[in-house]
Protein backbone atom coordinates (compact mmCIF):
# COMPACT_ATOMS: atom_id res chain seq x y z
CA UNK A 1 0.00 0.00 0.00
CA UNK A 2 2.82 2.39 1.01
CA UNK A 3 3.44 2.36 -3.28
CA UNK A 4 -0.11 1.37 -4.31
CA UNK A 5 0.77 3.69 -7.54
CA UNK A 6 2.58 0.69 -9.05
CA UNK A 7 1.39 -2.81 -10.50
CA UNK A 8 2.09 -5.61 -8.67
CA UNK A 9 4.43 -7.21 -11.57
CA UNK A 10 6.13 -3.56 -11.26
CA UNK A 11 6.36 -3.83 -7.48
CA UNK A 12 7.92 -7.39 -7.70
CA UNK A 13 10.55 -5.93 -10.09
CA UNK A 14 11.26 -2.60 -7.61
CA UNK A 15 11.75 -5.35 -4.75
CA UNK A 16 14.40 -7.62 -6.95
CA UNK A 17 16.15 -4.47 -7.89
CA UNK A 18 16.22 -3.11 -4.14
CA UNK A 19 16.99 -6.59 -2.44
CA UNK A 20 13.42 -6.32 -0.99
CA UNK A 21 12.66 -10.00 0.07
CA UNK A 22 9.07 -9.44 2.01
CA UNK A 23 6.16 -7.75 1.08
CA UNK A 24 2.95 -7.30 2.65
CA UNK A 25 -0.17 -7.27 0.06
CA UNK A 26 -3.53 -6.13 0.11
CA UNK A 27 -6.69 -7.96 -0.94
CA UNK A 28 -7.36 -4.77 -3.82
CA UNK A 29 -4.81 -5.18 -6.04
CA UNK A 30 -4.47 -9.10 -5.54
CA UNK A 31 -7.69 -9.56 -7.10
CA UNK A 32 -7.15 -7.13 -9.93
CA UNK A 33 -4.29 -8.98 -10.56
CA UNK A 34 -5.65 -12.46 -10.18
CA UNK A 35 -5.13 -14.17 -7.21
CA UNK A 36 -3.31 -17.22 -8.31
CA UNK A 37 -1.38 -15.06 -10.92
CA UNK A 38 -0.16 -12.89 -8.15
CA UNK A 39 0.38 -15.77 -5.68
CA UNK A 40 2.63 -17.49 -9.00
CA UNK A 41 4.44 -13.86 -9.40
CA UNK A 42 5.56 -13.44 -5.45
CA UNK A 43 6.09 -17.31 -5.67
CA UNK A 44 8.28 -16.78 -9.01
CA UNK A 45 10.35 -13.71 -7.84
CA UNK A 46 11.19 -15.27 -4.39
CA UNK A 47 9.06 -13.15 -2.64
CA UNK A 48 8.09 -13.94 0.85
CA UNK A 49 3.83 -12.74 1.19
CA UNK A 50 4.72 -11.24 5.10
CA UNK A 51 0.36 -10.71 5.96
CA UNK A 52 -2.62 -10.07 3.89
CA UNK A 53 -4.31 -6.75 4.47
CA UNK A 54 -7.11 -7.21 5.42
CA UNK A 55 -9.89 -8.78 6.88
CA UNK A 56 -12.27 -8.01 9.20
CA UNK A 57 -15.59 -5.23 9.76
CA UNK A 58 -17.81 -7.54 11.84
CA UNK A 59 -19.60 -4.71 13.28
CA UNK A 60 -22.73 -4.89 11.64
CA UNK A 61 -25.97 -5.46 13.75
CA UNK A 62 -27.84 -6.52 10.89
CA UNK A 63 -27.80 -10.67 10.21
CA UNK A 64 -27.81 -10.46 6.75
CA UNK A 65 -24.67 -7.89 6.83
CA UNK A 66 -22.88 -9.98 9.49
CA UNK A 67 -23.32 -13.50 7.36
CA UNK A 68 -21.89 -11.05 4.45
CA UNK A 69 -18.74 -10.31 6.39
CA UNK A 70 -18.30 -13.62 7.18
CA UNK A 71 -18.46 -15.24 4.49
CA UNK A 72 -15.74 -12.35 3.48
CA UNK A 73 -13.52 -13.07 6.06
CA UNK A 74 -13.47 -16.69 4.82
CA UNK A 75 -12.69 -15.97 1.54
CA UNK A 76 -9.71 -13.57 2.87
CA UNK A 77 -8.36 -16.36 4.77
CA UNK A 78 -8.49 -18.75 1.77
CA UNK A 79 -6.81 -15.99 -0.47
CA UNK A 80 -3.66 -15.03 2.82
CA UNK A 81 -3.48 -19.27 2.00
CA UNK A 82 -3.19 -19.17 -1.66
CA UNK A 83 -0.61 -16.05 -1.32
CA UNK A 84 1.41 -18.53 1.50
CA UNK A 85 1.45 -15.68 4.42
CA UNK A 86 0.50 -16.68 8.24
CA UNK A 87 -1.52 -13.98 8.84
CA UNK A 88 -4.34 -12.19 7.68
CA UNK A 89 -4.64 -8.51 9.32
CA UNK A 90 -8.14 -7.31 11.02
CA UNK A 91 -9.74 -4.19 10.76
CA UNK A 92 -12.52 -4.99 13.29
CA UNK A 93 -14.97 -2.51 11.66
CA UNK A 94 -16.88 0.76 13.20
CA UNK A 95 -20.00 1.46 14.91
CA UNK A 96 -23.29 0.65 13.10
CA UNK A 97 -25.29 3.73 11.81
CA UNK A 98 -27.05 5.61 14.94
CA UNK A 99 -25.19 2.97 17.43
CA UNK A 100 -23.52 4.59 20.11
CA UNK A 101 -23.11 0.91 21.64
CA UNK A 102 -19.02 0.21 21.44
CA UNK A 103 -19.52 -2.43 24.01
CA UNK A 104 -22.07 -4.29 21.83
CA UNK A 105 -19.73 -3.99 18.97
CA UNK A 106 -16.79 -4.94 20.52
CA UNK A 107 -18.55 -8.23 21.59
CA UNK A 108 -19.45 -9.09 17.67
CA UNK A 109 -16.18 -8.75 16.88
CA UNK A 110 -15.54 -11.58 19.29
CA UNK A 111 -18.45 -13.33 17.40
CA UNK A 112 -16.73 -13.57 14.52
CA UNK A 113 -13.79 -14.49 16.03
CA UNK A 114 -15.76 -17.38 17.88
CA UNK A 115 -16.17 -18.64 14.06
CA UNK A 116 -13.22 -17.76 12.49
CA UNK A 117 -10.41 -18.69 14.07
CA UNK A 118 -10.77 -22.15 13.80
CA UNK A 119 -11.48 -21.60 9.78
CA UNK A 120 -8.45 -19.85 9.84
CA UNK A 121 -6.31 -22.50 11.78
CA UNK A 122 -7.04 -25.20 9.45
CA UNK A 123 -6.20 -23.13 6.52
CA UNK A 124 -2.69 -22.51 8.53
CA UNK A 125 -3.34 -18.33 8.37
CA UNK A 126 -3.81 -16.57 11.88
CA UNK A 127 -6.11 -13.51 12.74
CA UNK A 128 -4.27 -10.28 13.77
CA UNK A 129 -6.41 -7.89 15.30
CA UNK A 130 -4.84 -4.21 14.46
CA UNK A 131 -6.38 -1.83 17.16
CA UNK A 132 -6.41 1.89 15.37
CA UNK A 133 -6.25 5.19 16.92
CA UNK A 134 -8.62 6.51 18.79
CA UNK A 135 -10.01 8.69 16.12
CA UNK A 136 -11.49 5.79 13.96
CA UNK A 137 -13.80 4.24 16.63
CA UNK A 138 -17.12 5.28 14.60
CA UNK A 139 -16.40 4.47 11.09
CA UNK A 140 -13.76 2.14 10.81
CA UNK A 141 -12.08 0.61 13.94
CA UNK A 142 -13.76 0.21 17.73
CA UNK A 143 -11.37 -1.50 18.53
CA UNK A 144 -8.34 1.47 19.22
CA UNK A 145 -5.67 0.25 22.55
CA UNK A 146 -3.47 -2.46 22.40
CA UNK A 147 -5.09 -3.97 25.61
CA UNK A 148 -9.27 -3.96 24.42
CA UNK A 149 -7.38 -5.86 21.23
CA UNK A 150 -5.65 -8.63 23.45
CA UNK A 151 -8.53 -8.99 26.02
CA UNK A 152 -10.31 -10.11 22.80
CA UNK A 153 -7.33 -12.18 21.04
CA UNK A 154 -6.79 -13.91 24.50
CA UNK A 155 -10.00 -15.58 24.58
CA UNK A 156 -8.99 -17.92 21.90
CA UNK A 157 -5.73 -19.78 21.24
CA UNK A 158 -2.93 -17.66 19.95
CA UNK A 159 -2.14 -19.85 17.10
CA UNK A 160 -5.76 -18.36 15.71
CA UNK A 161 -5.79 -15.28 17.58
CA UNK A 162 -3.72 -12.54 18.15
CA UNK A 163 -2.41 -9.16 17.32
CA UNK A 164 -0.95 -6.28 15.22
CA UNK A 165 1.22 -3.66 16.76
CA UNK A 166 1.14 -0.40 14.19
CA UNK A 167 3.48 2.46 15.80
CA UNK A 168 0.65 4.92 13.78
CA UNK A 169 -2.12 4.06 15.71
CA UNK A 170 -0.48 2.98 18.93
CA UNK A 171 2.43 5.70 19.45
CA UNK A 172 0.24 8.05 22.23
CA UNK A 173 -0.40 4.75 24.48
CA UNK A 174 1.70 4.96 27.73
CA UNK A 175 -0.02 1.73 28.42
CA UNK A 176 1.20 -0.17 24.97
CA UNK A 177 4.80 -0.62 26.18
CA UNK A 178 3.10 -3.23 29.11
CA UNK A 179 1.12 -4.64 26.60
CA UNK A 180 3.09 -5.04 24.00
CA UNK A 181 4.79 -7.31 26.65
CA UNK A 182 2.00 -9.01 27.31
CA UNK A 183 0.98 -9.86 23.71
CA UNK A 184 4.49 -11.54 23.58
CA UNK A 185 4.65 -13.42 26.63
CA UNK A 186 1.32 -15.21 25.09
CA UNK A 187 2.84 -15.07 21.35
CA UNK A 188 0.82 -12.83 20.06
CA UNK A 189 2.42 -10.52 18.14
CA UNK A 190 1.55 -11.41 14.43
CA UNK A 191 2.82 -8.55 13.20
CA UNK A 192 4.54 -5.44 13.65
CA UNK A 193 3.63 -2.23 10.80
CA UNK A 194 5.47 1.21 10.97
CA UNK A 195 4.50 4.52 9.98
CA UNK A 196 5.56 7.93 11.60
CA UNK A 197 3.05 10.36 12.79
CA UNK A 198 3.37 14.27 11.12
CA UNK A 199 0.94 17.24 11.68
CA UNK A 200 -1.56 18.43 10.35
CA UNK A 201 -3.32 15.52 9.47
CA UNK A 202 -4.94 15.62 6.02
CA UNK A 203 -8.61 16.05 5.39
CA UNK A 204 -10.36 12.89 6.37
CA UNK A 205 -7.32 11.97 8.16
CA UNK A 206 -7.00 8.10 6.50
CA UNK A 207 -4.28 9.25 4.47
CA UNK A 208 -1.76 11.02 7.16
CA UNK A 209 0.70 8.39 8.00
CA UNK A 210 4.32 10.51 7.21
CA UNK A 211 6.97 8.52 5.90
CA UNK A 212 9.94 6.62 8.40
CA UNK A 213 11.91 9.59 9.89
CA UNK A 214 9.30 12.70 8.97
CA UNK A 215 7.44 12.76 12.71
CA UNK A 216 7.14 12.29 15.97
CA UNK A 217 7.15 8.87 16.48
CA UNK A 218 10.50 7.34 18.41
CA UNK A 219 10.56 4.07 15.94
CA UNK A 220 13.59 2.70 17.03
CA UNK A 221 12.56 3.02 20.58
CA UNK A 222 8.95 0.69 19.38
CA UNK A 223 11.26 -1.58 17.82
CA UNK A 224 13.14 -2.29 20.63
CA UNK A 225 9.94 -2.47 22.93
CA UNK A 226 9.28 -5.33 20.24
CA UNK A 227 12.34 -7.18 20.43
CA UNK A 228 12.59 -7.71 23.78
CA UNK A 229 8.87 -8.88 23.96
CA UNK A 230 10.64 -11.92 21.75
CA UNK A 231 9.14 -10.80 18.15
CA UNK A 232 11.66 -11.77 15.76
CA UNK A 233 8.84 -11.96 12.82
CA UNK A 234 9.49 -9.36 9.34
CA UNK A 235 8.68 -5.86 10.13
CA UNK A 236 6.71 -4.02 7.48
CA UNK A 237 5.95 -0.47 6.40
CA UNK A 238 2.86 0.97 5.74
CA UNK A 239 1.85 4.18 4.71
CA UNK A 240 -1.74 5.84 3.01
CA UNK A 241 0.01 9.42 1.72
CA UNK A 242 -1.39 10.98 -1.13
CA UNK A 243 1.72 12.97 -1.46
CA UNK A 244 3.88 9.68 -1.85
CA UNK A 245 1.30 8.05 -3.58
CA UNK A 246 2.04 11.18 -6.36
CA UNK A 247 5.63 10.30 -6.61
CA UNK A 248 7.33 7.69 -8.50
CA UNK A 249 6.58 4.30 -6.76
CA UNK A 250 10.02 3.04 -7.61
CA UNK A 251 11.49 6.23 -6.07
CA UNK A 252 9.14 5.49 -3.04
CA UNK A 253 10.35 2.42 -2.09
CA UNK A 254 13.77 2.71 -2.13
CA UNK A 255 13.42 6.41 -0.11
CA UNK A 256 11.15 3.93 2.11
CA UNK A 257 13.89 1.08 2.26
CA UNK A 258 16.73 3.54 3.04
CA UNK A 259 14.80 5.17 5.86
CA UNK A 260 14.25 2.09 7.36
CA UNK A 261 17.89 1.63 7.55
CA UNK A 262 18.91 4.61 8.38
CA UNK A 263 16.60 4.88 11.24
CA UNK A 264 15.97 1.86 12.43
CA UNK A 265 18.35 -0.76 11.34
CA UNK A 266 21.63 -1.77 13.32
Amino acid sequence: MTVRQLTLPELVEACGRLGVTHVGLWREPVAAHGLEATAGLVRDAGLTVTTLCRGGFFTAADPGERAAALADNRRAIEEAATLGTDTLVLVSGGLPAGSKDLPGARERVADALAELGPYAQRHGVRLAIEPLHPMYASDRCVVSTLAQALDLAERFPAEQVGVTVDTYHLWWDDQAPRQIARAGASGRIHSVQLADWATPLPAGVLNGRAQLGDGSIDLRRWLARVAAAGYTGPIEVELFNERLWARDGREVLAETAARFLAHLGT
